[in-house]
């Protein structure tokens, strides 16, 4: 006679995770870490880039490069030479979804052709300050509505890249007003855009030249120095803060050299490596977007740029509210014996009218 079968219990165990059977004070607390890994895995990953600066400086091919893919707009052949320059700025975004070993993320870009190409350049940055608000209000509108979505698409620009025309001698005016104003609604990263054209000690010097004026103007450009988290951090970012802006070099050219394929331009002197540290430093813009702060540019849009935003409206909405009913309670005094309006009816009324001037106003 057989034995009867026993039970087969699955092993809850997940993939990649260890067995701890034999340490008797295990109790699995760093498990969290892989079930937010696949948490995250399975949802994916956001990024809104937007890059701002004259045509002609790279926007596109660097975007390009920075992915290996082309990521940015496509540009249309114009035959007619006025209609190469926009007369007003225009914004332009572009979405991909882009899958690295498993890893999948939408990417973003947003490009602002015509900014800095006028004569007259005068309030060019109102139309991207304009825009970077109207995704925070977009945000805030599905965050107070009743039913919310159970994943709110995320369209806030969490990191404007800056393109300075590498003149070897100063920031423009223009450079330092939009820095000044758009600092304090989003991340700034500036960079020195084809940074072939200057010598090392041009380029040194060019630097040096910049993050004097950015300090002479209070432009505080990421990563911020008052939101470092501990001294590690400021460590790390300390090193990065000396080393803005990053003077790049973009190419979607493959070359071999040395037996090796890589980006670069070729020129009769030899090549520019565009990865290659002792050319340019495109890797480290490179790392600080993608390889290392990449979630901390995300976390700051969210926790610091965006609320900011979200205080002054909803402050603005309350203040709207708060002259509704002292209007309505001013309207005429109440006659003997009638009812007075309860605080809770007040309040239940305030409630209302303040989802409804957020959703009305803008």
């Amino acid at each position: 006679m057989s034995e009867p079968a026993k039970p087969h219990h699955p092993n809850p165990q997940g993939k990649g995770e260890k067995s701890h059977g034999g340490d008797f004070s295990y109790v699995g607390i760093d498990a969290i870490l892989e079930q937010m890994r696949r948490k995250a895995m399975k949802k994916g990953f956001e990024l809104n880039l937007m890059v701002v600066g004259q045509s002609g400086l790279g926007k596109s091919t660097l975007m390009n490069t920075l992915f290996k893919s082309k990521v940015s707009r496509n540009k249309s052949v114009q035959s007619n030479p006025e209609e190469r320059i926009p007369k007003t700025i225009e914004i332009k975004s572009i979405s991909h979804d882009i899958e690295e070993k498993g890893v999948r993320m939408k990417l973003t870009v947003i490009d602002t052709p015509g900014f800095g190409d006028q004569i007259n350049n005068e309030n060019c940055w109102q139309p991207i300050m304009k825009f970077i608000n109207d995704q925070y209000e977009a945000y805030l509108q599905e965050e107070i509505n009743i039913n919310r979505k159970k994943r709110i698409p995320d369209s806030r620009v969490h990191c404007c890249i800056y393109f300075i025309p590498p003149t070897g001698h100063c920031l423009r005016p223009l450079d330092v007003e939009f820095m000044r104003r758009l600092s304090k609604v989003v991340n700034i990263v500036p960079v020195i855009a084809k940074a072939d054209t200057l010598t090392l000690e041009e380029r040194d010097s060019f630097k040096q030249t910049i993050r004097e004026e950015l300090r002479a103007n209070g432009i505080d450009v990421y990563p911020q120095k008052e939101f470092d988290e501990d001294a590690e951090d400021r460590m790390i970012n300390d090193k990065i803060r000396e080393m803005i802006p990053f003077a790049v070099v973009g190419s979607d050219q493959e070359y071999q050299v040395n037996g090796k394929r890589l980006l670069g331009r070729k020129t009769k002197w030899g090549t520019i490596e565009v990865e290659n540290i002792a050319h340019c430093e495109f890797a480290y813009l490179r790392d600080l977007l993608i390889r290392t702060h990449m979630q901390n540019i995300k976390d700051i849009t969210g926790s610091i740029h965006y609320e900011t935003y979200r205080v002054r409206r909803l402050n603005e909405s309350n203040g709207h509210v708060i002259s509704q009913l002292s209007d309505h309670m001013a309207v005429q005094p109440k006659a003997n014996g009638q009812m007075e309006e309860q605080p809770g009816d007040l309040q239940t009324n305030g409630v209302a009218a303040q989802h409804e001037a957020l959703s009305h106003e803008m």
